[in-house]
């Protein structure tokens, strides 16, 4: 399926500052679903020109506002073109965190095994009996062979690239 973004500058006429300007806000559409931003800046009503999404003139004023909307613009299909390129989905959330340059937090399954393996061997005798730990780590040691066999059969990986999957320390035994 394809993805229509579409991106529009509009002031909003509700939120006048002070000073009788308007605030010029992004509007962001994917696949009909939108999203809303500020742009942080504003402009008076009479210099907007609703058709072109920016404002009028050619005053240092204009161009310098014209020229951050069109920053703006450039970062979004930044954002997009991203998105594309590593084939991740182009959503409302996937295209924010790309603007706002907010980044998942990647954990993978083998790290957090061994953590939490290594939490239960401080608590062994304490909490966990040792034979608590022996399954535990018998059953990372199955979880790793697994992985190992399967992107070996499914993708024909290489061994090195195990060091990327977080598979390239073996278990060791308590």
């Amino acid at each position: 399926m394809k993805t229509k973004v579409s991106i529009l500058f509009y002031v909003r006429r509700a939120k006048v500052t002070a000073k009788g300007l308007l605030p010029i806000y992004s509007r962001i559409t994917i696949n009909g679903q939108r999203f809303e931003m500020s742009t942080s800046r504003s402009v008076e009503e009479a210099k907007w020109s609703s058709e072109g999404g920016k404002m009028k003139g050619n005053s240092e004023e204009a161009r310098s506002i014209n020229r951050h909307l069109d920053m703006l613009k450039i970062k979004i299909i930044d954002a997009q073109m991203e998105l594309l390129h590593k084939n991740l989905p182009i959503t409302i959330g996937s295209l924010k965190s790309k603007i706002f340059g907010i980044e998942e937090n990647k954990r993978m399954l083998i790290p957090i095994f061994q953590d939490h393996n290594n939490k239960i061997k401080e608590l062994v005798g304490k909490e966990y009996a040792s034979g608590t730990l022996e399954r535990y780590t018998t059953s990372l040691k199955h979880t790793v062979e697994f992985l190992e066999w399967k992107y070996k059969e499914l993708c024909n990986v290489k061994p090195s690239t195990f060091k990327v999957l977080g598979l390239a320390e073996r278990v060791n035994s308590p």
